[in-house]
């Protein structure tokens, strides 16, 4: 049975208790959004109490909240109702009046938690703080669900759930998955990005980045930590540039090593990384575009290794210049030209030779099938990750 019309609702309250009639049609605008009354969720509810009302809206939030209390009930949708009202709400609305935004938000986070219908992160998809339209979807029937399993009754398992909603192949979704969409989308954002010549350098990858990359061994990673796991390293290894930048990936990057007295030792996430050759590669390939204090350090890393994707053989110049134009197109004005890009460009490629993953020389760089896998691995990471907010830590 469909929840009633909510013009009828409002028309009936305005009979019986016209004095809240006013508030009711605020409240209910700003949560359904001219949406039928039906499709509203327990976190739709939820995240218009604790966090749209006393934010966006004025007046006062405990009547709005109390008048779209009575509204809910007169729709027959009681639990939806008794939040309204209940303490929770009333305290979260205190809080934020009292003791100000940051101090509202902490309990309105801390209550939607409790609530157990906020979908978790999965291993598969991590939720952005800014969604677009499929990621929404996606959130809102995830929640929808565990609603439900909680409602029945069930011994809910979160995780499990979410997981499972968002991999199954859906019928509404004419056999698509929600995560093959949210996935979709998100590469769809990271292509458009920004400029016109990053575009066209992304625009093949689009395709090539949907499906997962198979993970791939790692010889020189994976012999550096099994000696140091067997017997420890010395403090002092030969001094080829590929062994010192292979043992700071290691040590510093990774934390997979630790000096231990006179030698270098295993850490228990280098003996996890050493036991599962799929989290060593994950580890690995989301380090290429880790590095960089700024913005522009990683949009220059991400650039070359667009350019060296499919093992096309530069010369360190002429990768410079290419990613300068890239980085260039996309609204960075580099002071200093090829200066700028050479740094985090010369880590990159020095970080990729010690891997084993490219060739490089003074002449020419150029991947590895092994290096153009990682570079997919690493470009499909980057492009898959959540959105936050700028000034979020």
């Amino acid at each position: 049975m469909s929840a009633p019309d909510v013009t009828a609702l409002l028309a009936e309250l305005e009979r019986s208790e016209p004095d809240l009639a006013d508030e009711a049609r605020t409240a209910v605008e700003w949560l359904t959004g001219g949406e039928p009354l039906e499709t509203v969720t327990q976190l739709d509810v939820c995240e218009f109490l604790w966090y749209t009302l006393p934010l966006k809206v004025g007046g006062d939030h405990e009547r709005l909240a109390r008048s779209l209390g009575r509204l809910l009930e007169l729709g027959g949708l009681g639990r939806y109702a008794a939040l309204c009202v209940s303490p929770t709400t009333t305290q979260i609305l205190r809080t934020y009046a009292q003791e100000g935004e940051d101090a509202g938000t902490s309990a309105y986070q801390q209550a939607l938690e409790a609530t157990g219908v906020l979908p978790p992160d999965v291993p598969e998809l991590q939720w952005s703080m800014i969604m677009g339209p499929e990621e929404l979807g996606a959130h809102i029937a995830c929640s929808a669900a565990l609603e439900l399993a909680i409602l029945a009754g069930e011994e809910v398992d979160r995780a499990a759930l979410t997981r499972r909603w968002l991999t199954q192949p859906r019928a509404e979704l004419g056999g698509d998955t929600w995560l093959n969409r949210v996935h979709g989308e998100r590469l769809n954002r990271w292509v458009l990005g920004r400029g016109p010549v990053r575009r066209e350098l992304a625009q093949p990858f689009e395709v090539r980045l949907h499906a997962p990359v198979t993970p791939q061994a790692l010889p020189a990673l994976h012999g550096l930590l099994s000696l140091a796991a067997s017997e420890g390293l010395p403090l002092r290894l030969a001094p080829s540039p590929e062994a010192l930048r292979l043992r700071e990936l290691a040590e510093r990057e990774l934390g997979a090593i630790s000096p231990e007295g006179a030698r270098l030792a295993i850490t228990p996430y280098g003996r996890h990384l050493l036991a599962s050759p799929e989290a060593l590669w994950d580890a690995v390939t989301r380090l290429l575009l880790a590095n960089g204090e700024h913005e522009f350090e990683v949009s220059a890393r991400e650039a070359a290794l667009m350019l060296l994707a499919d093992g096309t053989l530069m010369s360190p110049r002429e990768l410079r210049e290419r990613v300068a134009e890239v980085v260039g197109g996309e609204g960075w004005h580099p002071a200093t030209g090829l200066d700028d890009v050479a740094a985090p460009v010369a880590d990159l490629v020095a970080q990729l030779t010690a891997l084993g993953l490219a060739f490089s020389d003074e002449l020419a760089v150029r991947m590895a099938r092994r290096g153009q896998l990682a570079a997919l691995a690493a470009l499909r990471a980057h492009a898959l990750r959540p959105r936050k907010y700028v000034n979020a830590a």
